[in-house]
């Protein structure tokens, strides 16, 4: 199937979003689809080898100027290690198409993972963009967690700023950290969606 064209996306609700595709989909709530895709370091990563820890999936688009906001600042560094800190796998994900705006081959990912102090456990390379499919990613950055018994706890936003400016990381809520936060001392997850923001995700 060819690759989707969309307009820039902010704001929209994970609610909203459909896919006409006949795919296996991600609800919150309720075991998440499996799924199987090479990293940028040639390994295969599978979400059942991960049943017990929690899985963060972070979409992210290089050229992107809401991602920029957060690595440029380091605030998604950051992120990336507390979560890791905490137990927890964290996946980014490149599902831009080969030809579209933030794609990359697994040389160039890896080139930017040193260069840029990436501290997310691996990239995955979804060019076909099954794996956003299957969790209605429509933006970047947006964030997908499951937990150790492979529900979907959260998709949204990373946060409750929707800009591409750093200044407003000051005062933020971290939606994926508070998440794990939550889950992890055995609370209901308080915000379980929220309105992912950012550029479009090319498929």
């Amino acid at each position: 199937m060819r690759p989707l064209t969309t307009a820039i996306f902010v704001g929209a609700a994970v609610s909203a979003i459909a896919f006409t595709e006949d795919s296996p989909k991600a609800t919150i709530g309720e075991p998440s689809p499996n799924f199987a895709v090479v990293d940028s370091a040639g390994k295969t990563q599978t979400l059942s080898d991960y049943k017990g820890k929690f899985v963060v999936l972070e979409w992210t688009n290089k050229d992107c100027p809401f991602v920029k906001k957060h690595y440029g600042s380091g605030n998604m560094q950051a992120t990336q290690k507390k979560a890791e800190e905490m137990g927890a796998v964290w996946f980014s994900v490149i599902t831009s198409a080969p030809g579209k705006q933030g794609y990359m081959s697994a040389e160039d990912v890896n080139t930017y993972r040193k260069e840029n102090k990436v501290n997310s456990t691996a990239t995955l390379l979804d060019s076909d963009g099954k794996v956003g499919k299957i969790y209605n990613a429509r933006t970047t950055p947006q964030i997908a967690i499951i937990d150790p018994k492979g529900i979907v706890i959260y998709n949204g936003a990373i946060d409750d700023k929707p800009s591409p400016d750093p200044e407003t990381l000051n005062g933020a809520t971290n939606y994926a950290l508070q998440a794990l936060k939550e889950a992890m001392a055995g609370k209901s997850v308080s915000v379980p969606t929220s309105r992912p923001y950012g550029c479009s995700v090319k498929y």
